[in-house]
């Protein structure tokens, strides 16, 4: 099996350098010898053959649990150099098999009824709270931001992102604004005080849950920002706007339908919904087995062909999309680093191999952004189409109106913080 790794990656790693330290006390170099040279090391037989037979779900797994090491470079760096290589990639019968097999069975993975949905989050985003104020920006926004400037740092983009977004829903002061997936509050309360909005958010998280009330109360925004610990399926009543951000992708492929016939009854006649999520630009597919494992259980990155025809069939109308492409990479490469930064924390909350596995999310993540077929689009919705202006002037207006709100606003920062 060793022998069949050795092959496959003399065939797979064209561009790049590395060096991998087999069981057996052999060392073998791939690549061109340009860039930064990787070395990895295998610590034992069977680790060789998962990472054959199975490297999707293995990869992570075998460097979570010390058995993949990377002695040079960073875990970074070593998916960074498999993603770059990815064109041309040969397929081996059990990837191929295995691929087949998630697809096939992906509706299952992702039937994310009531309970199941709430279990699912719980994994996640119930985590202690201390662990998202170590890499997260001041306003802890766990979704793309918005890179309008090279220069710009995690808080602007953060910043611009909720900007962005507030300026494509064309919010007037009083208007009803319900956000399904409020994370934090920090959207919800942005539209509230930058908005005049009355904004409804729910999540099935307890822990975002207290946390958003509670800044609620700190921000003096009580009167216009609620935040419930309810699903999207049972809420009820009628809004002027939808705002859904870093939501959709835990819906899962099977739920579109009721997702967009909920937004239907929700959504006024007159009414715009604005979606965000994470997308791919290689159609459909299936989630991969790690991070449904170990990260996102139930969660499916869509592309938008699987996403508009639902859309259509609710008796919805897309009235703009716009695709963010590499503005999720640069948010994940902040992410890691301040991570990376205060690990040692992150290991006090928790363990080394949760840190191990920390870092090979934020990595693999970053990488999918930066070298293969993953976006992020933003989608906006309405039941009428003249329910927005005709052109796209009325965003850059709105952004700039936007921008001088914020100079006469302190920034609204984490309850206790």
């Amino acid at each position: 099996m060793g022998r069949l790794l050795a092959t496959y990656l003399s065939k797979f790693i064209k561009n790049g350098s590395l060096t991998v330290h087999y069981p057996d006390g052999k060392s073998e170099s791939y690549g061109d010898g340009t860039g930064s040279h990787v070395a990895m090391e295998l610590t034992d037989k069977a680790a060789e053959r998962a990472l054959v037979l199975d490297p999707a779900l293995k990869a992570g797994e075998l460097f979570m649990d010390g058995r993949l090491r990377i002695t040079d470079g960073s875990i970074y760096d070593f998916l960074a150099l498999i993603s770059s290589n990815t064109q041309g990639l040969p397929i081996t019968w059990s990837w191929h098999v295995l691929n087949k097999l998630r697809i096939l069975t992906r509706r299952i993975h992702q039937h994310n009824t009531l309970r199941r949905s709430k279990s699912n989050v719980a994994r996640h985003y119930d985590l202690d709270g201390t662990l998202y104020r170590l890499f997260l920006d001041s306003d802890r926004q766990y979704s793309c931001g918005y890179f309008e400037h090279p220069d710009d740092n995690l808080e602007n983009a953060q910043l611009a992102k909720k900007r962005h977004i507030a300026a494509k829903m064309c919010i007037e002061d009083g208007m009803d604004v319900l956000d399904i997936g409020c994370g934090w509050g920090g959207m919800g309360l942005y539209l509230a005080d930058l908005c005049g909005a009355n904004v409804t958010g729910l999540t099935l998280s307890e822990e975002q849950h207290g946390i958003a009330n509670g800044r609620a109360v700190d921000s003096g925004l009580t009167d216009r920002a609620r935040f419930r610990l309810q699903d999207y399926r049972d809420c009820r009543g009628q809004f002027d706007r939808i705002v859904s951000v870093g939501m959709f992708e835990h819906v899962g492929v099977g739920n579109y339908p009721t997702f967009f016939d909920a937004a239907h009854r929700l959504l006024k006649p007159d009414g715009v919904m604005l979606l965000h999520s994470i997308g791919r630009f290689d159609g459909p597919g299936a989630t991969n087995p790690w991070v449904d494992k170990y990260i996102f259980p139930g969660g499916y990155i869509p592309s938008l062909s699987e996403v508009l025809p639902k859309i259509e069939k609710a008796g919805l109308k897309v009235t703009d999309i716009e695709i963010l492409r590499l503005h999720y990479a640069e948010t994940l490469k902040a992410w890691r680093d301040r991570f990376l930064a205060r690990r040692d924390e992150a290991k006090a909350l928790y363990d080394e191999r949760f840190c191990l596995m920390w870092e090979f999310y934020l990595a693999a993540s970053e990488t999918a952004f930066r070298y293969q077929d993953m976006m992020v689009f933003q989608i906006q919705i309405t039941r009428d189409q003249e329910a927005v202006p005709l052109t796209r002037d009325y965003i850059l207006e709105a952004e700039q109106r936007l921008r001088e709100r914020e100079r006469k606003v302190p920034h609204l920062r984490l309850a206790g913080e």
